[in-house]
């Protein structure tokens, strides 16, 4: 899970499980690499150069209100 504040302010969390079996995005299984996440070009990005859509990750997160 992605705790993430957007640029309008905005404070949601994006689920990562649900790509975890899909290509490059197995890698992220991994906690260690996982937790090399980072902000970077609008988007988040990881150590081994995955990242994701900016738009996904802002059309598919979730307020904490709905994440419950």
């Amino acid at each position: 899970m992605l705790a993430i504040t957007f640029n309008n302010g905005e404070e949601k969390y994006f689920d990562v499980q649900p790509y975890l079996e899909i290509g490059v995005f197995k890698s992220l299984k991994n906690n260690a690499m996982f937790s090399t996440a980072k902000a970077e070009y609008g988007t988040v990005i990881w150590q081994n150069g995955v990242d994701f859509d900016p738009d996904r990750l802002y059309l598919e997160s979730k307020s904490s209100e709905l994440r419950k």
